[in-house]
């Protein structure tokens, strides 16, 4: 397969379109695409991502990873080291609540990253990482 990344489209439910805006376009700060009364598109670091007023779901169940109960199903984004902890910041400032905190895992082996999971205000799950080498994405 070509490592050239090719965007995703991916659409969740919202019980609140209102509420989506604030918590993507202003926690997050994605930038607002398309939208109508029940739905809107939000620009995920050139993915399309779609929010759609249904009843939220949240988490259907719980995976252990590294001594932590991981949300699935989860979404998110591998970002840089940088922007990970900016966007931790954030998070922080807007007094976001974790399901798991920003932490490194898998520290001096393949895979080693940093990695937090938070819910949205509709309970989707959301992973944010990021990789001080990207090479180590698929590192088993």
């Amino acid at each position: 397969m070509s490592t050239e990344l090719s965007p995703f489209h991916l659409a969740v439910p919202v019980d609140d379109i209102a509420k989506a805006r604030e918590f993507y376009g202003g926690v997050l700060g994605l930038a607002e695409g398309r939208s109508d009364d029940h739905w809107v598109d939000w620009n995920l670091d050139g993915h399309q991502f779609v929010t759609h007023r249904a009843p939220g779901s949240g988490p259907v169940g719980w995976s252990d990873v590294d001594g932590h109960k991981v949300p699935v199903p989860h979404f998110g984004l591998v970002l840089g080291v940088e922007r990970f902890h900016e966007l931790a910041g954030r998070l922080r400032a807007a007094g976001s609540e974790f399901v798991i905190e920003p932490y490194q895992r898998f520290a001096g082996e393949p895979g080693e990253q940093w990695t937090m999971f938070l819910l949205d205000p509709a309970g989707n799950a959301l992973e944010f990482k990021a990789f001080a080498d990207r090479s180590q994405l698929f590192a088993k």
